[in-house]
Protein backbone atom coordinates (compact mmCIF):
# COMPACT_ATOMS: atom_id res chain seq x y z
CA UNK A 1 0.00 0.00 0.00
CA UNK A 2 2.95 2.43 1.26
CA UNK A 3 4.52 1.98 -2.14
CA UNK A 4 1.41 2.01 -4.11
CA UNK A 5 0.97 5.70 -2.75
CA UNK A 6 4.75 6.58 -3.03
CA UNK A 7 4.73 6.07 -6.63
CA UNK A 8 1.22 8.22 -7.06
CA UNK A 9 3.23 10.68 -5.06
CA UNK A 10 5.85 10.36 -7.89
CA UNK A 11 3.61 10.46 -10.74
CA UNK A 12 2.01 13.28 -9.40
CA UNK A 13 5.38 15.69 -8.70
CA UNK A 14 6.06 14.81 -12.19
CA UNK A 15 3.17 16.77 -13.27
CA UNK A 16 4.01 20.33 -12.75
CA UNK A 17 6.52 22.78 -10.04
CA UNK A 18 6.02 22.78 -6.61
CA UNK A 19 8.30 25.89 -7.09
CA UNK A 20 6.32 27.49 -9.52
CA UNK A 21 3.49 29.84 -9.40
CA UNK A 22 0.57 29.06 -11.75
CA UNK A 23 -1.88 31.16 -13.15
CA UNK A 24 -5.82 29.90 -12.13
CA UNK A 25 -6.74 28.28 -15.27
CA UNK A 26 -3.67 26.26 -15.66
CA UNK A 27 -4.19 25.00 -12.37
CA UNK A 28 -7.87 24.54 -12.61
CA UNK A 29 -7.15 22.21 -15.94
CA UNK A 30 -3.91 20.42 -13.60
CA UNK A 31 -6.30 19.35 -10.86
CA UNK A 32 -7.26 16.03 -12.44
CA UNK A 33 -4.15 15.17 -13.40
CA UNK A 34 -2.69 15.23 -9.73
CA UNK A 35 -5.67 13.50 -8.14
CA UNK A 36 -5.29 9.91 -8.01
CA UNK A 37 -8.42 9.12 -4.79
CA UNK A 38 -10.54 6.46 -6.03
CA UNK A 39 -13.55 8.70 -5.06
CA UNK A 40 -14.57 12.39 -6.21
CA UNK A 41 -11.86 14.45 -4.25
CA UNK A 42 -12.77 17.52 -3.33
CA UNK A 43 -11.49 20.84 -4.70
CA UNK A 44 -10.18 23.01 -1.71
CA UNK A 45 -8.87 26.48 -1.79
CA UNK A 46 -6.73 28.01 0.64
CA UNK A 47 -5.97 31.79 0.85
CA UNK A 48 -3.41 33.40 2.73
CA UNK A 49 -4.16 36.60 4.24
CA UNK A 50 -2.67 39.44 5.36
CA UNK A 51 -4.82 40.40 8.20
CA UNK A 52 -4.55 39.87 12.27
CA UNK A 53 -7.56 37.56 13.10
CA UNK A 54 -6.96 38.49 16.70
CA UNK A 55 -8.18 42.11 16.02
CA UNK A 56 -11.51 41.89 15.64
CA UNK A 57 -11.82 44.95 12.68
CA UNK A 58 -9.64 42.40 10.67
CA UNK A 59 -11.78 39.41 10.92
CA UNK A 60 -12.54 38.48 7.43
CA UNK A 61 -15.55 36.29 7.27
CA UNK A 62 -18.55 36.10 4.26
CA UNK A 63 -21.17 34.41 2.84
CA UNK A 64 -20.70 33.71 -0.99
CA UNK A 65 -23.08 31.89 -3.57
CA UNK A 66 -20.39 29.80 -6.34
CA UNK A 67 -22.22 29.55 -9.62
CA UNK A 68 -21.59 25.81 -10.42
CA UNK A 69 -21.84 24.80 -6.26
CA UNK A 70 -20.16 22.45 -4.38
CA UNK A 71 -20.85 19.05 -5.98
CA UNK A 72 -22.70 17.54 -3.06
CA UNK A 73 -26.35 17.19 -1.63
CA UNK A 74 -26.70 19.74 1.14
CA UNK A 75 -28.14 18.34 4.36
CA UNK A 76 -30.34 21.25 5.67
CA UNK A 77 -32.39 21.23 8.86
CA UNK A 78 -34.26 24.03 9.63
CA UNK A 79 -35.12 25.20 13.54
CA UNK A 80 -38.77 26.87 13.54
CA UNK A 81 -42.26 27.17 14.92
CA UNK A 82 -44.81 25.04 12.98
CA UNK A 83 -45.99 28.22 11.03
CA UNK A 84 -42.59 28.15 9.12
CA UNK A 85 -42.46 24.52 8.87
CA UNK A 86 -44.63 24.23 5.20
CA UNK A 87 -42.33 26.90 3.65
CA UNK A 88 -39.33 25.19 5.14
CA UNK A 89 -40.65 21.36 3.47
CA UNK A 90 -41.57 23.47 0.50
CA UNK A 91 -38.49 24.91 0.42
CA UNK A 92 -36.69 21.40 0.16
CA UNK A 93 -35.36 21.46 3.87
CA UNK A 94 -34.47 18.00 4.53
CA UNK A 95 -35.54 18.44 8.34
CA UNK A 96 -37.59 20.35 9.92
CA UNK A 97 -38.98 20.72 13.53
CA UNK A 98 -37.63 22.32 16.97
CA UNK A 99 -37.87 20.48 20.29
CA UNK A 100 -37.07 17.00 18.89
CA UNK A 101 -34.51 17.82 17.18
CA UNK A 102 -32.88 20.41 20.14
CA UNK A 103 -33.03 16.93 21.53
CA UNK A 104 -31.22 15.29 19.13
CA UNK A 105 -28.46 17.41 18.75
CA UNK A 106 -28.20 18.18 22.69
CA UNK A 107 -27.55 13.87 22.38
CA UNK A 108 -24.72 14.67 19.83
CA UNK A 109 -26.55 14.40 16.86
CA UNK A 110 -25.39 16.50 14.09
CA UNK A 111 -25.86 14.73 10.80
CA UNK A 112 -26.36 18.02 8.75
CA UNK A 113 -24.28 20.43 6.82
CA UNK A 114 -26.07 23.95 7.38
CA UNK A 115 -28.76 24.69 10.40
CA UNK A 116 -31.20 27.50 9.79
CA UNK A 117 -33.51 28.98 12.03
CA UNK A 118 -35.95 31.63 12.65
CA UNK A 119 -34.79 34.95 15.51
CA UNK A 120 -37.98 33.63 17.48
CA UNK A 121 -36.49 30.37 18.35
CA UNK A 122 -32.72 31.65 18.88
CA UNK A 123 -32.76 31.83 22.52
CA UNK A 124 -33.29 27.95 22.55
CA UNK A 125 -30.99 27.15 19.52
CA UNK A 126 -28.35 29.38 21.77
CA UNK A 127 -28.25 26.57 24.24
CA UNK A 128 -26.66 24.57 21.99
CA UNK A 129 -23.53 26.36 21.50
CA UNK A 130 -21.26 24.01 22.40
CA UNK A 131 -22.42 21.17 20.54
CA UNK A 132 -22.98 23.32 16.73
CA UNK A 133 -20.16 25.90 17.94
CA UNK A 134 -16.73 23.52 17.16
CA UNK A 135 -18.94 21.92 14.13
CA UNK A 136 -19.44 25.35 12.91
CA UNK A 137 -23.03 24.49 11.71
CA UNK A 138 -24.09 27.15 14.86
CA UNK A 139 -26.91 29.63 12.53
CA UNK A 140 -25.09 32.89 12.22
CA UNK A 141 -27.46 36.56 10.95
CA UNK A 142 -23.97 37.70 9.51
CA UNK A 143 -24.57 33.87 7.18
CA UNK A 144 -28.03 34.42 6.70
CA UNK A 145 -28.73 31.23 8.62
CA UNK A 146 -30.88 33.53 11.26
CA UNK A 147 -33.81 34.59 9.29
CA UNK A 148 -37.42 34.47 8.84
CA UNK A 149 -37.20 33.77 5.29
CA UNK A 150 -36.42 30.39 5.79
CA UNK A 151 -37.69 29.53 2.79
CA UNK A 152 -35.41 31.86 0.22
CA UNK A 153 -32.31 30.39 2.89
CA UNK A 154 -33.06 26.69 2.14
CA UNK A 155 -32.73 27.04 -1.48
CA UNK A 156 -29.75 29.68 -1.44
CA UNK A 157 -28.16 26.99 0.60
CA UNK A 158 -29.45 24.22 -1.45
CA UNK A 159 -27.78 26.13 -4.59
CA UNK A 160 -24.56 26.62 -3.85
CA UNK A 161 -24.19 29.73 -0.86
CA UNK A 162 -21.62 28.91 1.86
CA UNK A 163 -20.30 30.57 4.65
CA UNK A 164 -16.69 31.22 5.42
CA UNK A 165 -14.39 32.51 8.00
CA UNK A 166 -10.50 33.38 8.90
CA UNK A 167 -9.13 30.87 10.76
CA UNK A 168 -6.68 31.56 13.63
CA UNK A 169 -3.56 31.28 10.97
CA UNK A 170 -4.93 34.09 8.85
CA UNK A 171 -5.88 31.66 6.21
CA UNK A 172 -9.56 31.24 4.61
CA UNK A 173 -9.70 27.43 3.81
CA UNK A 174 -13.17 26.42 1.97
CA UNK A 175 -14.20 23.80 -0.31
CA UNK A 176 -15.19 24.94 -4.01
CA UNK A 177 -16.27 22.17 -6.11
CA UNK A 178 -15.03 18.57 -6.76
CA UNK A 179 -12.24 17.27 -9.03
CA UNK A 180 -14.89 16.06 -11.69
CA UNK A 181 -16.28 19.15 -12.33
CA UNK A 182 -14.53 20.81 -15.43
CA UNK A 183 -11.52 22.97 -15.40
CA UNK A 184 -13.90 25.87 -16.07
CA UNK A 185 -16.73 25.37 -13.35
CA UNK A 186 -13.40 24.73 -11.37
CA UNK A 187 -12.27 28.19 -12.23
CA UNK A 188 -15.17 30.08 -12.07
CA UNK A 189 -16.16 28.94 -8.70
CA UNK A 190 -12.77 29.96 -7.33
CA UNK A 191 -12.81 33.22 -9.19
CA UNK A 192 -16.11 33.96 -7.27
CA UNK A 193 -14.67 33.33 -3.56
CA UNK A 194 -11.41 35.38 -4.60
CA UNK A 195 -13.43 38.45 -5.52
CA UNK A 196 -15.94 38.13 -2.73
CA UNK A 197 -13.08 37.86 -0.64
CA UNK A 198 -11.17 40.75 -2.15
CA UNK A 199 -14.17 42.76 -1.47
CA UNK A 200 -14.55 42.08 2.43
CA UNK A 201 -10.92 43.73 2.94
CA UNK A 202 -10.52 45.40 6.10
CA UNK A 203 -10.12 49.03 6.01
CA UNK A 204 -7.14 48.73 8.99
CA UNK A 205 -5.62 45.76 7.03
CA UNK A 206 -2.06 47.13 5.71
CA UNK A 207 0.64 45.95 3.34
CA UNK A 208 -0.35 42.93 0.43
CA UNK A 209 -3.61 41.66 1.67
CA UNK A 210 -3.60 38.41 -0.70
CA UNK A 211 -0.13 37.08 0.62
CA UNK A 212 -0.61 33.35 -1.34
CA UNK A 213 -3.51 31.32 -3.28
CA UNK A 214 -3.11 27.58 -3.42
CA UNK A 215 -5.99 25.33 -4.57
CA UNK A 216 -5.92 21.42 -4.45
CA UNK A 217 -7.76 18.07 -3.79
CA UNK A 218 -8.18 15.38 -1.34
CA UNK A 219 -4.89 14.33 -0.42
CA UNK A 220 -3.37 15.92 -2.86
CA UNK A 221 -0.20 18.86 -3.19
CA UNK A 222 -1.01 21.85 -3.21
CA UNK A 223 -0.63 24.03 -6.41
CA UNK A 224 -0.02 27.80 -6.13
CA UNK A 225 -1.69 30.30 -7.89
CA UNK A 226 -0.19 33.66 -9.27
CA UNK A 227 -2.07 36.11 -7.58
CA UNK A 228 -0.80 38.58 -10.30
CA UNK A 229 -2.89 36.19 -13.03
CA UNK A 230 -6.21 37.05 -10.75
CA UNK A 231 -8.09 40.44 -12.03
CA UNK A 232 -10.45 41.83 -9.49
CA UNK A 233 -8.05 41.35 -6.38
Amino acid sequence: MARRLTKNRKAVMSKYDLTKSYSLDEAASMLKDITYTKFDASVDLDVRLGVDPKKSDQMVRGVVTLPHGIGKTVRVLVLCTPDKEKEAKDAGADYVGLDEYIQKIEGGWTDVDVIICTPTVMAKVGKLGKVLGPRGLMPNPKSGTVTLEVGKAVKEVKAGKIDFKIDKAGIIHTSIGKASFPPEKIRENAMEMIQTIAKLKPASAKGTYFKSISISTTMSPGIRIDTNSITGI
